[in-house]
């Protein structure tokens, strides 16, 4: 049965929800540990049902994974200015996308990353990912170089483009992710669009 909410009202009652059942996900793991903590403890912390939480995240391991800057980053980047580089794209959405960020998101982010690099099951599903998104960001390279979806070229650069973000964080991401991480991801990219120079740099 569809709902009789508005629109804009539906969408915030279904982000609330969704932003309920991963903060009492998040306190269950912390309190009890990823693997002892089952969906329908989670459920029930959030007063849910079981079925209701499927439709929400498909697995336990989403509640972790699923991360929401992703599609907001990779719209940001299709906006940038169309001549530009897809490094300096890439850095102009990061710019975009955090500079809004709250306190309490960044400490929930934390959170969330902190446990992905806990989890020998989660790690193994972050890297995958990173595979997905190189192809979500070279997808977006070959829209705005106005190449076919699949480019090889455009794929490469997005791998370059993953890479170099992630060699940014000093601890391969296994540490807290920070605000001033935004700043090193934006030098790594830079580095990236002046083709890789070798030498000292800030840390």
């Amino acid at each position: 049965m569809t709902s009789s909410l508005p629109a804009g009202l539906r969408e915030r009652k279904k982000a609330k929800t969704r932003a309920a059942i991963r903060e009492h996900a998040l306190r269950l793991f912390d309190q009890q540990g990823y693997a002892a903590t089952t969906v329908d403890q989670i459920a029930e912390a959030a007063e849910i049902s079981p079925s209701t939480f499927f439709r929400y995240f498909p697995t336990k391991e989403d509640v972790v994974l699923t991360d929401d800057y992703d599609a907001p980053m990779l719209e940001a980047m299709r906006t940038q200015p169309p001549e530009i580089h897809p490094a300096a794209a890439l850095r102009g959405a990061f710019r975009q996308v955090f500079s809004s960020i709250t306190q309490a998101e960044w400490d929930l982010e934390r959170r969330r990353q902190r446990l992905v690099y806990s989890v020998p099951e989660l790690q193994a599903r972050a890297m995958q990912q990173y595979a997905t998104m190189i192809g979500l960001v070279g997808a977006v390279v070959a829209e705005r170089a106005g190449l076919s979806e699949d480019d090889f070229s455009a794929r490469v650069m997005a791998g370059a483009l993953i890479g170099a973000a992630l060699a940014a964080y000093p601890h391969g991401m296994t540490a807290r992710v920070e605000v001033n991480d935004v700043d090193r991801m934006s030098r790594a990219l830079e580095l990236l669009e002046a083709g890789l120079p070798l030498g000292p740099a800030e840390a």
